[in-house]
Formats: C-alpha cells, structure tokens, sequence
C-alpha cells in the first residue's frame, strides 16, 4: 500500500473507474522482472528456431516448415501477449482501450490454438515417418505440408471468432467499472473447447506417439536379434536408444498434459471460464509456459540446432554461401 489512505482509482478522471490495488514496490519489481525474463526467453528461443530454418537451405523440410510455423506461434505470444498480460495482473487495470480489450484475447487464443494444431500436425508426421517410411517422401512433400499450416491458422482463426462472437462484438459487457477487460467464456462453450481444443488434440497426440514408440521397439527388437545372429555387440546401443525414445515421448506428452490442464479446469468443474476469477492469471501463466518450452522439446533435441545456434552466435551466418552449410 501507499500508505496515503485514498483510494487509487484506474482512471482518476472518471468517476465510474476502477479501483487500482497497489502493490510493495519491491514485490512489483521482482515479478516484472520474472515476467520481462519470460517474455525474452520466449523471444529468444524461438527466433532462434525460426532464423536457423529460415536461412540454411538444408532445413527447408516438411518437418522444419511445421516447426518453423509453431516457432512463430510461440514467438508472437512471447512477443505480445505475455507483455499484455503481465501488465494487466500487474498493474491491476486495462490501461489499452476497449479495442484492444476485443483484440488481444482473440488474438491469443488464435495463437494458442494454432499452437496445438501444429503440435498434431507434428505428431501425424512423426507417425508417417516412422509407420509409412517408405512412401513418406511421396506423400509428405513441402507444398502439401505449407497447404496444412495454412489450413490450421484459418481453422484458428474461425473457430475462435465463433467462440469469443460476444465478445468481439461487446467487449466491455462483463466489465463492472472502466478499466476492465473481463471475457467470460459459458459452460456451454467451455465444454465444447475442452473437446475440440484439448481432448481431441490430446488424444490423437497419446494414439500417434505410442503408435510410433511400439513400431519403434519392434524395429529395435528386430536390429537386436540380427546383431545376437551375428554376434556384433550393439545390444546396450539399442537399450539406450529405446530409454532415449520413451523418454523423449514423455517429455512430449507430459509438458502439453501439464500446461494445458490446468487452464481447463473450469470446463472440466462444470463452471464458466472468466478472466476475472481469482486463479485465472496463474492458469494463464501456465499455458503460455508452453510457448517458452515448445523450441526446447521440439528443437533443441535436434542436433542441427545446436549447430545453428553456433553459427548464429559467431555470426558466421553473415559469410557468404552460408545458407548451404551442411547441418545434418
């Protein structure tokens, strides 16, 4: 508190403002150094994803385009909707107008459902690559795979226009005083996304990586058995590889799992979402973790990108020809 006793209003000019709740200066300074900190690690290890597909030619793959698309996702959320949120639960008020207010949520949502479209599109390629390796080339080509990220974003965008319809038209229905930016989403429609947005997506996610981990045992239990006819010592290679491979899926599943439940949780107690709820701005938090953690799993376990990152950080991107530096 100031310790002045008068009442700290959002907007002093009006009378219909909201009240502000004012924090210790030193509280403020610590949490917006944790959120600025989050915010340019989020940046920061996407633009690295997206510079290091964008500019070396061997990268222009299928698989990479998928990666590249979700790295912009992710970076435009650590980019603005971090910040924005981090100032409302801060500063306690909606300091951005009433268009911004119809805005901002919209454009979150788009993004975070985009997020979880290429996190399936991803999935479905693995399980092509590994399932149909044969004809995976064929089938899985750059032009189709552009065609699909194309198709995610415009299924984003439509599917939350027809979720916030209210809100986009209204903004400030469920505000109770000016400087707020409430956005109620009803049981009804909280149910719906639950499905469409998280079970759905979650489901196909689980089906496809533990189809892919079975058909990547049965290879390694095959590679195994030719190695002991021939007597070639590879066996603890392969137990590693098989560790490695259920780890790795672990990670996948159980970071969405962990950073997309949470956030669901109103859906799931039969009550409406509202960002005005007082566990709102942690559950936020949680889901937009996931933008920051996305390049780590679906990146940083790639060897070229450690080679990228090298390349970046010398700024031996800059010397000529460097776009055919072989990374793989």
């Amino acid at each position: 508190m100031d310790g002045t006793g008068v009442t700290q209003l959002c907007f002093p000019e009006l009378n219909s403002s909201c009240r502000r709740l004012p924090q210790p200066r030193s509280e403020s300074a610590l949490l917006y150094t944790v959120l600025a900190l989050v915010s340019l690690l989020t940046v920061t290890l996407n633009l690295l994803v997206v510079v290091s597909i964008s500019h070396f030619r061997q990268l222009h793959t299928p698989t990479n385009a998928l990666l590249l698309s979700l790295a912009l996702s992710d970076l435009v959320v650590g980019m603005l909707v971090m910040p924005i949120e981090g100032l409302r639960h801060m500063e306690t008020c909606w300091l951005l107008g009433r268009l911004m207010c119809a805005v901002t949520p919209y454009i979150s949502y788009c993004l975070l459902s985009a997020s979880v479209g290429h996190m399936v599109l991803i999935s479905i390629d693995r399980y092509l690559a590994i399932c149909d390796s044969l004809l995976y080339s064929s089938k899985i080509t750059l032009k189709r795979v552009t065609l699909l990220i194309c198709l995610c974003w415009a299924c984003s965008l439509l599917y939350n226009g027809c979720i916030m319809m209210g809100h986009l038209k209204q903004p400030d229905r469920f505000s109770s005083c000016h400087g707020e930016c409430v956005v109620v989403i009803s049981h009804t429609a909280g149910t719906v996304d639950l499905f469409i947005a998280f079970v759905g997506p979650c489901t196909v996610m689980i089906v496809l990586y533990t189809r892919v981990f079975v058909v990547a045992i049965s290879q390694m239990r095959v590679i195994r058995s030719q190695t002991v006819a021939y007597n070639v010592p590879a066996a603890p290679t392969v137990k590693k590889s098989e560790r490695k491979a259920a780890r790795t899926l672990g990670i996948v599943i159980g970071v969405f799992l962990m950073c997309f439940c949470p956030y669901y949780y109103p859906a799931i107690a039969g009550v409406e979402t509202s960002t005005s709820s007082s566990y709102y701005a942690l559950l936020s938090w949680i889901l937009l973790t996931n933008s920051c953690v996305n390049p780590l799993i679906y990146a940083m376990f790639y060897p070229w990108f450690r080679k990228a990152i090298k390349l970046i950080f010398t700024l031996k991107i800059l010397q000529p020809h460097s776009r055919e530096m072989k990374l793989l």
